[in-house]
């Protein structure tokens, strides 16, 4: 696989989604989770696609329940979380694994190109983010606690 533009993934409404479709953007892939500690970054993560999303930033959120059992709705549950509590427009995909055997493709592709600390590819919580440039190049991973506005710097960069 060349770039994320090769994957296909399941929508929140389980239909099939090409990320080719997102060709020529900047995307910010994120694992979620509602019922965690950084759960209110959806709020940074809105304001984000609110601010950046006209320039050209994707947002895509990819709900998953590994750490902690913090996302144990089903994916209506969720989709309804993110709207009513934080007004989220951008992007939800199905619930997914990003660790072990049954990690989604894209999350093993995202791990392998941008390892985390000393070489670690294991997805550490939730919220833990991937910056993808316009050519579907996966150029920086952020840790669980880097709060969405302080990668706007980053994400203009790419714009």
């Amino acid at each position: 696989m060349a770039s994320v533009y090769d994957f296909s993934v399941k929508d929140i409404h389980g239909k099939t989604v090409k990320l080719a479709k997102y060709k020529g953007k900047v995307l910010l892939i994120v694992n979620t989770a509602s019922k965690c500690g950084f759960t209110p970054q959806y709020k940074g993560l809105e304001a984000l696609h609110a601010k950046l999303g006209g320039k050209g930033l994707e947002i895509l959120g990819f709900p998953c329940n590994q750490f902690g059992a913090q996302e144990p709705g089903s994916e209506a549950e969720i989709e309804s979380f993110c709207e009513v509590n934080y007004g989220v427009t951008f992007p939800l995909f199905a619930k997914i694994d990003v660790n072990g055997d049954d990690a989604e493709p894209l999350y093993k592709y995202l791990k392998k190109a941008k390892p985390g600390l000393m070489g670690s590819e294991a997805i550490k919580w939730n919220f833990t983010k991937f910056l993808v440039d316009r050519d579907g190049n996966v150029v920086e991973r952020y840790p669980p606690n880097a709060e969405p506005a302080s990668l706007a710097g980053d994400i203009q960069k790419l714009l």
